[in-house]
C-alpha cells in the first residue's frame, strides 16, 4: 500500500492541478472515511461523494404514495430496514409504523414473500428499492411467487440504473469531476461496458473498484495515471469478480421481469430510463395494479443540500442543517439515513461538530 500511496504522489505532481474525483457507490464512502483515505491524499485531491445511495435517491413522492398504500385495510408493507426512516412530506415508514399500520423490517425479498404466505388474507406489498445489485433477487422473488401461486404478493419498484444516471450528471454540465471510482456491486451484475460512453463521450476517467482501502487507493492511482497521461478509458481493478460482460443470468433475469422507465432520483429530478418497472407479463404483481393512491408532488425540505450532495456539487458540511437540525437520529434529509448515505457517513466519521 505504501507503493501505491507513493505513486499517487508522484502522479499528482505531474498533473500539476487540483483533482476533484467521484465515488460514486455509497460503500466506498464508507471505506473512504473509514480508513481515512482522504488524509492520505495530496491537499489539492477531493473525493465527492455521487449518487449511489438506493435509499437516498428515493424519490418524497414515491415514500409517499407507500404510505398511503399502507394506511388501507388488509395491507403490510414490507421493505428492508434503511427505508424506515427516509422521509416522506410530512412522515416516515417508521412514524406510520408507530401509528399503527403494518409495516415490516425484512433482510431478504424472499422473507416477504414467506410473510404473504402466512398472511393470505392481506396484501403483501415489498417497497423494492435498490439499483442493478438487488433487482435480480426482486425478479427471482416474482418467479418464486408465481410458482408458488401466491397471489397476494406484490411489489412497489422504484429500483434505479447507475449508468443513466451518470450520463445525466456529466449531461447537466454542473458537476466538475475529472473522473469516477465505479461501484464494484453494480458492475459484478451489469459489468464494465455499460460505462463506456464515459469515456467516449464525455472524455472523463473511470475505473471500477472493490471496497477495501487497497482498491481504492489502487483505483485512485489508476485514475491519476490517465489523467497525467491525458487518457480516458473505463478500466477494471476489481478483475477478481467484475467481468467485461457482467454477469448474464442476472442481466437476463432482470431483462425478463422489467423494462426502463423514467424515474425520479430524489434531489436529482426525473432521468431518462433510470428506473425500472415491472413488464406487462408481470403487471399482476404490481401494486399499481390493485390500490390506487394519488399523492401531489413534493419537494425536498428547505435549507436541505441533499440533492447538490448527491451530484457533487457540495459536501455534507456545506449544509446548513448538517449536524444541527439534520442528524442520523433526526434526519431531515435522505442523505442523512442511511449508513450509506453521504451526510450519515460524514457526520460519523469526520469529526465535525456544529453547536
Amino acid at each position: 500500500m505504501k507503493a501505491v500511496i507513493s505513486r499517487i504522489m508522484d502522479l499528482k505532481k505531474s498533473i500539476q492541478r487540483p483533482v476533484r474525483l467521484m465515488e460514486v457507490c455509497g460503500t466506498h464512502t464508507v471505506t473512504i472515511f473509514k480508513h481515512g483515505i482522504r488524509s492520505l491524499l495530496p491537499d489539492d485531491m477531493q473525493l465527492l461523494s455521487g449518487p449511489g445511495c438506493p435509499v437516498c435517491v428515493t424519490s418524497v413522492k414515491d415514500v409517499d404514495t407507500v404510505l398511503c398504500m399502507a394506511k388501507k385495510e388488509q395491507v403490510t408493507v414490507v421493505t428492508f430496514g434503511d427505508m424506515m426512516r427516509v422521509p416522506g412530506n410530512k412522515k416516515s415508514l417508521f412514524q406510520a409504523k408507530s401509528e399503527g399500520c403494518d409495516i415490516r423490517i425484512v433482510y431478504s425479498p424472499l422473507d416477504a414473500l414467506t410473510i404473504a404466505q402466512e398472511n393470505q388474507n392481506r396484501t403483501i406489498i415489498f417497497f423494492a428499492t435498490g439499483f442493478e445489485t438487488t433487482s435480480p433477487s426482486i425478479a427471482g422473488t416474482i418467479q418464486e411467487a408465481d410458482k408458488h401461486e401466491i397471489s397476494n404478493f406484490y411489489i412497489y419498484s422504484t429500483h434505479k440504473l447507475v449508468p443513466p444516471a451518470l450520463k445525466a450528471l456529466l449531461s447537466s454540465g454542473d458537476v466538475l469531476v475529472d473522473g469516477f471510482i465505479l461501484p464494484g456491486h453494480v458492475s459484478t451484475i451489469i459489468g464494465s461496458r455499460p460505462y463506456d460512453f464515459i469515456a467516449s463521450d464525455y472524455h472523463k476517467p473511470s475505473v471500477i473498484t472493490g471496497f477495501d482501502a487497497g482498491d481504492i487507493l489502487e483505483a485512485i492511482m489508476m485514475l491519476l495515471d490517465q489523467i497525467a497521461s491525458e487518457r480516458s478509458l473505463v478500466e477494471n481493478q476489481y478483475s477478481r469478480i467484475v467481468r467485461q460482460e457482467g454477469n448474464p443470468k442476472a442481466i437476463a433475469l432482470i431483462d425478463e421481469h422489467f423494462e426502463p422507465v423514467d424515474a425520479v432520483w430524489r434531489g436529482i429530478g426525473t432521468i431518462p430510463k433510470s428506473g425500472l418497472a415491472l413488464r406487462s407479463q408481470y403487471k399482476h404483481r404490481d401494486i399499481a395494479s390493485v390500490l390506487s393512491c394519488n399523492v401531489s408532488d413534493a419537494s425536498e425540505p428547505r435549507a436541505c443540500a441533499c440533492g447538490d450532495v448527491l451530484k457533487g456539487i457540495k459536501i455534507p458540511t456545506d449544509c446548513a442543517l448538517f449536524g444541527r437540525a439534520c442528524t442520523p437520529e433526526k434526519p431531515v434529509g435522505a442523505c442523512m439515513v442511511s449508513s450509506e448515505g453521504s451526510c450519515a457517513a460524514y457526520y460519523k466519521y469526520s469529526g465535525v461538530t456544529r453547536s
